[in-house]
């Protein structure tokens, strides 16, 4: 599963937490006083802003972390509530106020309205450069978006080592697999499964994800969270598809760098699939290891329908019977 990524650094939203900007140099030397939103810390930072007018909050996206004296809040209770309320309304991450000559503590009604509203509000008790605060902060986002680029270039590398030692779809989706801490699945553009690696919670296997989780039979969407990715080169023109990655949120939340070595390992497996035409190779790969799981009593009479039908084999009144014959020359 992957891991390894800066304590400070939120690879769900792909910036920075509010904690780890307040830890920050910039920000630490003004040192700041939590007043509301203390376990809301992890929020992510997306980027900052500063500024000083009452209707800030209609030139922000959400995400931010924004900067202020205080001069746009207000100077009766009802402004200062309705000025923190549009802010946490429109999402930003946490609101840093900056005491001075327009506020020595900042007032009750701006507090209060905060913690009601959950959004994390900071005083800082000595000026801070705003100015060197968010070239200091803006740093630290892209250098976390860099590193993430290097984490799905390292799968990608994976994966291409994979396919130059003889290795082909199979070994690039459990490449994926591993990396994402989830079970990974190809499938056609009509949703017909080609091949699952990976394992689910407590080692269930991924068939038995996919037949929970995403069979197309049962017409619903993928779960929220789900990363899909489309292999493209199925035809004519620059849009096509041939096939998809599906990525399902079962024993993490799938992050950005996850998308992103989604996306690398789609690249590979377009070249693989237009080389080779797999995707009926990887079918008939997949049914012959449930067959022989079934054989060998890795899976249980009870789930063996479920997955068989999964698979592609067609139901009948009779039972399955395996052949296996070698054809002479004739």
């Amino acid at each position: 599963m992957d891991s390894g990524t800066n304590s400070g650094f939120d690879t769900q939203g792909a910036g920075i937490t509010v904690r780890r900007a307040l830890e920050l140099p910039g920000l630490r030397s003004g040192l700041p006083e939590i007043l509301a939103g203390a376990d809301r810390m992890q929020r992510t930072v997306r980027w900052v802003h500063a500024g000083e007018v009452p209707n800030i909050a209609s030139l922000l996206k959400g995400g931010e972390l924004l900067l202020t004296t205080g001069y746009g809040l207000g100077t009766r209770p009802a402004e200062q509530r309705a000025f923190v309320r549009t802010l946490a309304e429109r999402g930003i991450a946490a609101l840093v106020v900056e005491l001075g000559p327009r506020f020595t503590r900042l007032p009750a009604a701006l507090v209060d309205t905060a913690r009601a509203a959950g959004l994390p509000l900071v005083q800082l008790h000595r000026e801070v450069p705003f100015v060197a605060v968010t070239e200091e902060i803006h740093t630290e986002i892209v250098n976390g978006h860099y590193a993430l680029l290097q984490r799905a270039e390292e799968v990608h590398r994976r994966c291409t080592e994979a396919l130059l030692g003889g290795g082909g779809v199979p070994q690039v989706l459990a490449i994926l697999a591993d990396f994402a801490g989830n079970p990974v699945f190809l499938e056609t553009t009509d949703g017909r499964l080609l091949y699952a690696a990976g394992a689910g919670p407590e080692g269930a296997d991924p068939l038995q994800v996919w037949e929970g989780l995403r069979d197309p039979h049962k017409d619903a969407p993928p779960p929220a969270g789900s990363v899909l990715v489309d292999v493209p080169g199925g035809g004519p023109g620059t849009g096509s598809v041939r096939a998809r990655l599906v990525l399902l949120p079962v024993r993490s939340s799938p992050a950005p760098v996850h998308r992103m070595a989604a996306e690398r390992a789609a690249g590979i497996l377009a070249v693989v699939l237009m080389q080779a035409r797999q995707e009926e190779e990887l079918a008939a790969r997949g049914r012959g290891d449930f067959l022989t799981d079934l054989a060998e009593g890795r899976i249980t009479a009870e789930d063996a329908p479920a997955q068989a039908r999964v698979l592609g084999f067609k139901p009948g009144a009779g039972p399955l019977l395996p052949v296996v014959m070698r054809l002479g020359d004739a």
